[in-house]
């Protein structure tokens, strides 16, 4: 079953280990004691490695691994006019080596606004460096609100939320375009929040906040439709649910059913990378929302531990999904990324790349090609 078009059958959430010389050499950029040009050059080398090594082992989208990122949502977001953040940590700092840390602080303090470009750059030296597909993994807008609800959104510049939500669609808009542009096909959104609100205890503090926990999920369909229209027909967008991954830790837990019908029929998304390596997320029978043109990649495969999953296990639960979603529909990745912030998991590089490696020849196994 050849699949020309992301996602690929053997497929992957995009951040990897941070390498020790980029650990030592952001240590070092905080410091002052090189420059950041020094530091990206470091960055450079490692990530071409990574992309060699995606390559090599069969992976078919390529990605810089996140290795110019701290948190793979506040980089980003912190590049927006109007959004600021507070209580970054360095890759030095001792607040990291504990998995009960407070994280940074997100909040809306101005109108937002898109007066640069964020990932392109980076996307630019990905594409000179690869022979496959380079993909691009960008937090989903939604990440603006849900922690913080009305309360992290300046009353002033946005006494009424729906041109809070229209400026940060444009917002997305805006740079999606600058990406195409460059000639970037394949973008991921990572979303946190769609899968939180599956969680009990996350959807009463949505209400506590002050937020509909049944009424959100259409809320944020809506914003990222906005933030894709008129996408370019040749542009896959993926969407990647995550229950949080910090040091091999996770936030939240519960099935997609609360969430799956708006999740598979009003977001305009052409595939969904869903977390499954574990009971946490419930079965797969949500997936019978799915329509017949949408991807589905199980994330079956764990970034958490080192451990390999044995591939007939795997092959299983695979047959298992496709009796909700036909089989041509179904690719395999991990759960997550091996490194959504600057600290990693616990896993080292090699483990990582043995995971990696799995995803590809289980594919292979049960469709034929990766």
């Amino acid at each position: 079953m050849t699949k020309p078009t992301p996602p690929f059958r053997a497929d992957h959430v995009g951040s990897l280990m941070r390498p020790q010389s980029v650990l030592q050499a952001r240590s070092d950029a905080a410091a002052k004691t090189i420059s950041v040009g020094d530091l990206r050059a470091i960055e450079d080398k490692e990530i071409i490695r990574l992309a060699k090594k995606q390559e090599e082992i069969g992976l078919r989208a390529i990605t810089d691994g996140e290795i110019r990122r701290a948190f793979f949502h506040l980089d980003f977001l912190e590049r927006l006019d109007g959004v600021t953040v507070d209580g970054m940590i360095e890759a030095n700092s001792d607040a990291g080596e504990t998995v009960h840390f407070t994280p940074p602080r997100l909040s809306v303090t101005g109108k937002l606004r898109h007066a640069r470009d964020i990932q392109v750059d980076d996307f630019n030296f990905l594409k000179r460096h690869v022979t496959r597909t380079p993909k691009v993994t960008i937090p989903s807008p939604t990440m603006v609100h849900f922690r913080g609800g009305r309360a992290a959104i300046d009353i002033k510049s946005y006494p009424d939320l729906d041109p809070f939500f229209e400026d940060l669609a444009q917002c997305y808009r805006d740079e999606i375009a600058t990406l195409y542009s460059a000639g970037c096909r394949y973008i991921q959104l990572d979303d946190t929040n769609l899968a939180y609100l599956c969680d009990p205890k996350m959807r009463q503090g949505a209400l506590d906040r002050g937020d509909d926990p049944d009424e959100l999920p259409r809320t944020y369909a809506a914003l990222i439709n906005a933030a894709l229209r008129n996408k370019p027909s040749d542009l896959t967008v993926c969407i990647h649910l995550c229950r949080g991954n910090f040091r091999s830790t996770w936030f939240a837990e519960g099935s997609y059913e609360p969430v799956a019908d708006v999740l598979f029929n009003e977001l305009n998304v052409d595939g969904y990378f869903l977390e499954y390596d574990d009971e946490r997320s419930g079965g797969f029978s949500p997936l019978r929302f799915v329509p017949g043109n949408k991807t589905v990649v199980l994330g079956l495969v764990t970034s958490k531990r080192a451990e390999l999953e044995p591939m007939r296990e795997l092959i299983n639960r695979v047959e298992e999904a496709a009796q909700y979603v036909p089989l041509e529909n179904l690719c395999l990745s991990p759960q997550c990324g091996f490194s959504s912030t600057v600290h990693g998991n616990d896993i080292s590089e090699d483990a990582q790349w043995r995971k990696l490696k799995h995803v590809v020849d289980t594919a292979t196994e049960i469709w034929g090609e990766a």
